[in-house]
């Protein structure tokens, strides 16, 4: 077992899973806002799964898909984290950064302030070179992140494998971020 890593920002814990995480991650997997850029919502079990599969990477690794806490309230928004993706991506083997927050935390800069710290996690902690981010073409507000973030948009396009021929959310913009131009920054908050 990893020692098992917890990054705090000024607003934010990011921790291990904990079961009374569990309902409220469903309750966010279901809402088709939340949903909108994954080819469908989740059921209450695959929910379920996905927050065990996140929480027992963490034990082994220390690191992951964190569950996210906001610190005034205590209570669970989502999650922001790494992961290192089993996809058979152009540009594997990677680091990924990814977020996922219930809609009432969006739009007040919770996404970015989480993923900066966790940048500056990967790369001053783990000493990564290189973290990457994708999402479907569409998703503006992932990439408003990413471009927040100071990731750099990779000029070329990819078909996602895990979705079939012809869906339209099949085609993924990629972001970079690198040890070099990132991991100086503090992240916001600290």
């Amino acid at each position: 077992m990893a020692h098992i890593h917890e990054i705090e920002t000024g607003r934010l814990l990011l921790r291990q899973w904990r079961s009374c995480d569990f309902p409220a991650f469903a309750q966010m997997n279901a809402d088709e806002e939340v949903m909108r850029f994954f080819p469908a919502r989740l059921s209450e079990q695959e929910s379920n799964a996905m927050a065990q599969r996140c929480s027992d990477l963490i034990e082994q690794r220390g690191w992951g898909f964190w569950a996210v806490q906001e610190r005034s309230s205590h209570s669970f928004i989502g999650f922001i984290g790494l992961h290192v993706p089993t996809a058979d991506l152009p540009f594997s083997p990677c680091v990924e950064i990814g977020w996922r927050l219930a809609r009432h935390s969006w739009g007040k800069g919770l996404a970015t302030e989480g993923a900066s710290a966790v940048l500056a996690f990967a790369f001053n902690e783990l000493s990564l070179p290189e973290v990457v981010a994708f999402t479907t073409l569409s998703n503006e507000r992932s990439v408003r992140v990413m471009k927040r973030l100071g990731m750099q948009k990779d000029e070329l396009t990819f078909q996602h494998p895990s979705l079939p021929e012809g869906h339209p959310m099949r085609e993924h913009c990629l972001y970079r971020a690198s040890a070099t131009s990132v991991a100086a920054r503090r992240p916001p908050n600290a």
